[in-house]
């Protein structure tokens, strides 16, 4: 039986919006793109908004509450920050969003310098990564760990982390240029801890040995974080002047290696050049530990977040 005109054009127009709204993105995508975007500006109050807003409209949204986290801590406001990332852990259901949740919260109490909680979230990564037998995953995640807890005072902690890291990467099948590459990060932990604790001439034969496998040629990328340990010695060795020659080699774009300048320029008595390089640290939006621990003290300095 032929149907009536009026019908055909109700079914292709009902047709018609079925297919527009499968083409377009869900709401909660769409807020998120909207949320990077007002971040990449640095409009950290207006991305706040929008995640939100995003976390609200759809609460199982893991992503969502992990941005609105990541924007929290970047304000400083760290508990409300967690009360966020606690639902991404509770919300994430793939590994992938598991261990970014997990992760995300550790990199929040880095933010506060706490490395025992920071520790009891990272850890949870690190101990997926050995189940899986990947080692070389499980050295990265220890060694992010590490560095939290070195830059939050806890030494004894950091050396435990960083030993455990190489020893794992070295479980590995690694090559020979992979192997020079984790003998080159073990040594360059192992200056800065020397530094922390003020023994200089055990820094210094660390700072040499991480130097002879960096000129072995096998890991070019990593010859500008050497200029970074040579000032970060001679930082925490009370060489001011070596300190501010080194770290100016080192990647500008890094905020710790911007806060160390600001930090060496302050110990210069140069309050002006100090101030100004905090503002560039407050420029960048990275929440890991080179913004965890450079944005909390540039914040607290300009007095501004």
């Amino acid at each position: 039986m032929t149907r009536p005109l009026s019908t055909l054009i109700h079914a292709c127009f009902a047709c018609l919006i079925a297919t527009t709204l499968l083409a377009q993105p869900p709401a909660g995508d769409d807020l998120l793109k909207q949320g990077e975007e007002k971040l990449r500006a640095g409009d950290l109050n207006g991305a706040l908004d929008i995640y939100e807003r995003a976390a609200k409209t759809n609460p199982s949204s893991t992503q969502a509450h992990l941005q609105a986290g990541i924007v929290l801590d970047l304000l400083g406001r760290y508990n409300d920050a967690r009360k966020h990332l606690t639902e991404a852990i509770q919300t994430a259901s793939t590994r992938e969003e598991k261990d970014r949740a997990d992760r995300t919260m550790a990199m929040s109490y880095a933010f506060s310098r706490d490395c025992k909680a920071a520790e009891e979230y990272q850890k949870k990564v690190y101990d997926r990564r050995i189940a899986d037998k990947d080692y070389d995953g499980a050295a990265e995640i220890a060694n992010e760990l590490a560095r939290v807890c070195l830059e939050s005072d806890a030494v004894d902690r950091a050396e435990q982390w960083y030993r455990t890291g190489h020893e794992q990467a070295l479980k590995a099948d690694l090559k020979p240029a992979e192997k020079d590459l984790w003998d080159f990060r073990w040594e360059h932990a192992q200056a800065r801890i020397a530094a922390r604790r003020g023994n200089a001439p055990e820094a210094q034969t660390h700072v040499a040995a991480a130097k002879q496998l960096l000129d072995k040629g096998t890991n070019p990328n990593q010859a500008p974080f050497y200029p970074y340990l040579v000032g970060y010695v001679a930082f925490y060795g009370g060489d001011y002047k070596t300190a501010l020659a080194e770290l100016q080699k080192g990647n500008q774009e890094d905020p710790f290696i911007l806060s160390l300048i600001a930090q060496t320029y302050e110990k210069l008595g140069d309050k002006e050049q100090a101030t100004a390089t905090y503002r560039k640290v407050l420029e960048s939006t990275a929440h890991n530990p080179t913004g965890a621990f450079a944005r909390p003290l540039a914040q607290k300095k300009v007095g501004t977040n």
